[in-house]
């Protein structure tokens, strides 16, 4: 029966020390672009299912299209999860069925372990090594040093930060996607608001005021252009003490010190996994007359665009373990390069936080204040909003005690 490991054991075989070389000091003097501070990991992937309609085109626009910025990258192998359900199953019986086919996929090709792989830079040989959770976490890669760190408390304590604060806030969001052709739809209805109501229950969970504008100039307006909707079911990475432990333990070694035994031991482990979080909807509406110039196909990728940063949002809105840290750019005014993107809306709250590390060595975040979206200051900063609405505003306002906030300070939604 193996003996169950638990984060102090360990210690004994692995001492990681890390040294934080940033400060809220440092926050400060940096340009907001260039600030280093921890963000959550994120692999994205889709369904691909090559019998419905512009499934190259939504293949090709997904996968050409990077990580929202405010995550780390961590893909690791595919993008795309061929389809291995029956769509003719009864509704509540299908999404069952998606949720079990992209676990199948995850567990025969170990996206888990790809993941966990990734974190700690595995080499061909199979050493790890720490460099990049060094350079995410923003650690001092030189401190990085085992001899130095044994039998040491605060260097134990700083493999659990690591843990807590990187590897631990890893996710996976695969998106399921669906294409409508809104004139083919609304062509098929009769009269204006029949129209919109078909379309509407055509992208399934829209409503008729958002397919259209009820003071549009009727079926030819509301029937032209796309509407691509994108059901996305979030995982997280598990990662606890024990999980922690276990790699640790049993298949950590370095190139420099190859231990054979350890790497066919995680090459052969099936101890990492992933949770479902949740599942969310969300879809991009794009009327060909505000892009008269662009194709269908052209249109047809915007959106694809336009619905996965859309459903990001809700189910970073909907899921509080999702949510990311954002820094302030300036204190006066309170803003932020966050906008409709995000899904901000008026009166939004979001927490002010301070980032310190404590007597253990291990970094905490102190609430400083609350804050709140201030209204008709929210940045457009959808994808091609230049086009559709251009501002030359690159920043949302938030309303908050003045002299109290600084450039550099990280901010978080709450409910």
């Amino acid at each position: 029966m193996k003996k169950t490991i638990t984060i102090s054991t360990f210690s004994k075989s692995v001492f990681l020390f890390f040294t934080l070389f940033f400060t809220a000091q440092t926050f400060a003097q940096e340009a907001t672009s260039d600030l280093k501070y921890r963000r959550s990991s994120l692999y994205t992937l889709m369904i691909s299912d090559e019998s419905r309609k512009f499934s190259n085109v939504i293949q090709e626009s997904f996968t050409g299209s990077p990580i929202p910025d405010k995550f780390n990258n961590h893909i690791t192998t595919q993008r795309k999860i061929p389809k291995a359900y029956d769509i003719t199953l009864p509704k509540e019986e299908l999404s069952d069925a998606k949720e079990k086919s992209i676990s199948e996929y995850f567990n025969t090709n170990d996206i888990a372990k790809s993941m966990v792989a990734k974190w700690f830079n595995r080499s061909e040989t199979g050493g790890f090594n720490m460099d990049l959770i060094a350079e995410r976490g923003s650690y001092n890669a030189t401190d990085l040093d085992i001899k130095i760190a044994k039998n040491s408390e605060r260097g134990l304590a700083m493999v659990a930060d690591a843990g807590e604060e990187l590897i631990k806030n890893t996710f996976v969001v695969v998106n399921d996607f669906k294409y409508t052709n809104k004139e083919e739809v609304a062509k098929k209805a009769k009269g204006f608001l029949s129209a919109i109501s078909a379309v509407a229950s055509e992208v399934g969970g829209a409503t008729v005021s958002n397919v259209a504008d009820a003071t549009s100039e009727g079926v030819g307006i509301v029937g032209k252009g796309y509407v691509i909707k994108t059901t996305a079911y979030l995982y997280k990475l598990v990662w606890n003490d024990e999980v922690a432990a276990i790699f640790y333990n049993d298949y950590w070694t370095d190139d420099s010190n190859l231990d054979e035994e350890k790497t066919k031991a995680f090459e052969e482990t099936k101890v990492f996994t992933l949770e479902l979080v949740g599942v969310e909807t969300a879809w991009a509406d794009l009327q060909s007359t505000k892009f008269s110039k662009k194709s269908g196909e052209e249109l047809i990728s915007v959106a694809t665009i336009k619905a996965v940063d859309a459903v990001i949002a809700k189910l970073q809105r909907k899921y509080e373990v999702f949510r990311t840290k954002t820094p302030l750019m300036s204190g006066d005014p309170i803003s932020a390069t966050i906008g409709l993107k995000e899904g901000l809306e008026k009166g939004d709250k979001y927490e002010v936080l301070e980032q310190v590390i404590n007597d253990e060595g291990k970094t905490v975040y102190e609430r400083l204040g609350i804050i709140k979206v201030e209204k008709g200051a929210i940045w457009d900063n959808r994808y091609l909003a230049e086009e559709e609405n251009p501002s030359e505003v690159n920043y949302t306002i938030f309303k908050g005690k003045k002299n109290k906030y600084f450039s550099g300070m990280l901010i978080r939604q709450i409910d």
